[in-house]
């Protein structure tokens, strides 16, 4: 039987036609379509409607990447992602690992409850919150304030003393403030290491001048010494079982004493810069990953759709 996948992306990048292609070679169906195009359908069988699924449901669907929209518009899209994980059908990754991974607060949340080593994290409402935040801590250590949402390094800041406190509607009235951990530099370093199904798959080191260092600001990747490796992979492998994540991206941060900290789990991770330092091919691992998991349920009862209530004939 052929697998049929859906990949969600709501742009064709190369990453995306790259997934696509691994899957088509490995004898699946792909269909591609962002969330806004998926609609909820209470006419069709499922409840769905999917482009390119002739009122089916695909066998499997990997989130590449989800578009901003207004707080209805997000809604309603991880509530397609919710109702395919209610009709049984995998989501790489679901719609509350994504939620997990996107709320900084919560990511945070989860490393430190499953003990992993993060920063020391605050996140508040309102500015007065902040302040008196800022006014305990900083006498201690620098304060990093992130959006609650944000990736790529974008709406960073250090806090060095109350006046760099932004006012309230500069961060939605939403601070979260995580101490500065200190690290040798410049050059500074982190690390980005790309997890799938349980597995450590790819890593690399990302140097920068800036202590900011993304791929996109400037810093550049290189290859991870063998011996950091092991370490590497089993806080990454346990950063993203605690969100619940099929496949992330994990972002490390040393500290100057030699201590790893994980600081993100990315649950839409981009993988260029990565791909450029490694032998390994992103795109193969997570096609491989994911029919490999379909194979291993294919043995298993077929698949039991939630049970939907049949008014009785009328006597």
């Amino acid at each position: 039987m052929i697998p049929r996948i859906l990949i969600v992306s709501d742009k064709s990048d190369a990453r995306s036609q790259g997934l696509a292609t691994r899957l088509g070679q490995r004898g699946a169906f792909v269909a591609t379509a962002p969330l806004a195009a998926i609609a909820f359908d209470t006419g069709s069988a499922s409840g769905l409607a999917i482009p390119g699924f002739d009122g089916g449901l695909p066998d499997a669907v990997i989130v590449r990447s989800i578009a901003a929209g207004s707080f209805e518009a997000i809604t309603r899209r991880l509530g397609v992602l919710h109702a395919l994980g209610r009709l049984s059908v995998p989501v790489w990754n679901s719609a509350q690992a994504i939620e997990r991974c996107v709320d900084k607060s919560m990511t945070t949340f989860l490393l430190e409850n499953a003990g992993l080593p993060t920063p020391t994290t605050f996140c508040v409402e309102g500015f007065s919150a902040a302040e008196e935040i800022a006014k305990r801590e900083l006498p201690r250590t620098p304060l990093v304030l992130k959006p609650l949402f944000g990736a790529q390094g974008r709406g960073i800041r250090l806090i060095r003393e109350l006046a760099d406190l932004p006012p309230p509607e500069e961060v939605n009235d939403v601070y979260y403030l995580q101490h500065y951990v200190p690290r040798a530099g410049p050059p500074f370093r982190d690390f980005r290491v790309f997890v799938c199904a349980g597995k450590a798959v790819a890593m690399m080191s990302r140097r920068g001048e800036d202590w900011i260092t993304n791929v996109n600001r400037g810093a550049a990747p290189e290859q991870v010494s063998a011996q950091s490796e092991a370490e590497l992979a089993k806080l990454a492998v346990a950063a993203a079982a605690a969100v619940g994540a099929d496949f992330a991206g994990v972002d490390i941060i040393p500290a100057s004493d030699g201590a790893l900290l994980v600081l993100e789990v990315n649950s839409m991770p981009a993988w260029s810069g990565l791909q450029s330092v490694v032998a390994v091919n992103i795109a193969d691992a997570i096609a491989d990953a994911l029919l490999k998991s379909l194979a291993d349920n294919a043995g298993a009862a077929s698949t039991v759709r939630p049970h939907r209530f049949v008014a009785p004939a009328n006597s």
